[in-house]
């Protein structure tokens, strides 16, 4: 037997839900970085990694290194000259761990979505190694290592592309993945129809994760980074802060693990530049 008057209630309740989900997305606390140092550099169209004393600019079929403190340009793989079918297409976030440099990699904007990991000796800059995804679930922006295990999101988008006819697998698909050290995927989330709107119609572009158990995050466009936090339930991330950084416009990002202050990078691909920026700490709630 079905009740009428109940129905009616459970939809009158999920709306209601609806709107006080969205309401409490519209109050996040907001905070702003500080602008520390800005620094030309021809590769910073993707993302960015740091290590004690460098940065890494990224570019589609680019790396360049230089020196942290002066900005000058010490080195440069040329991907473009490694000519072939398994020519690398569009890199993209990247991080330094144990003197590697760990580069997300995918096929964007190509149907269907292929992904992998590539990896560098952050010294040299010599390719080392891959590993390939295959299709799965999108294409993979930004990689981090945070307490054993490797975090990432597969990225979705909105935007229809070039001689397609449907959207680039939309941006609500996007996905935050948890894997081992083997990059085996161990559990995924989604993010909320709240961050969705400032990442359509692309997608989650840069993450890292800070000292303080937030994941910082960016989208495509804005000049923002979102603080988020893997629930302890359910498969949603939670919104928990935004950071206001007026120099930026999405892309990738990295929190530099060289010091104990809280020191990130970040890039504006328009003006091919990278920035060193001041991070306030973040009220947990």
């Amino acid at each position: 037997m079905t009740y009428p008057f109940l129905q009616v209630n459970r939809w009158l309740f999920l709306s209601v839900l609806l709107m006080a989900t969205g309401q409490l997305y519209a109050q996040v606390p907001e905070y702003e970085a500080s602008l520390l140092n800005e620094f030309q550099a021809v590769d910073a169209r993707q993302g960015v990694a740091v290590d004690a004393e460098h940065f890494f600019a990224i570019n589609n079929t680019h790396i360049t290194m230089h020196n942290k403190s002066s900005g000058k340009a010490l080195l440069q793989w040329d991907g473009d000259a490694d000519a072939g079918s398994n020519r690398l297409l569009h890199l993209d976030g990247g991080v330094v761990v144990d003197g590697l440099l760990v580069v997300a990699h995918s096929n964007y904007p190509e149907s269907p979505m292929t992904s992998s990991v590539e990896i560098w000796d952050a010294s040299t800059l010599e390719h080392i190694t891959s590993h390939s995804f295959g299709v799965m679930l999108g294409s993979l922006t930004w990689l981090d290592f945070s307490e054993g295990n490797w975090w990432a999101t597969f990225a979705n988008y909105d935007r229809v592309q070039p001689g397609q006819s449907k959207p680039y697998g939309t941006t609500a698909a996007t996905t935050l993945v948890k894997m081992n050290r083997d990059f085996e995927l161990l559990q995924s989330w989604l993010f909320p129809s709240a961050l969705h709107e400032r990442f359509t119609p692309m997608s989650n572009s840069g993450g890292s994760w800070g000292a303080d158990g937030y994941l910082y995050i960016t989208g495509h466009d804005h000049p923002e980074i979102y603080v988020v936090q893997v629930p302890d339930r359910g498969s949603e991330v939670e919104w928990k802060a935004t950071i206001k950084a007026p120099w930026l416009a999405g892309q990738g990002i990295a929190w530099d693990r060289s010091t104990d202050q809280r020191i990130m990078w970040g890039i504006l691909r328009q003006e091919e530049k990278a920035f060193r920026f001041a991070v306030p700490p973040v009220n947990r709630n």
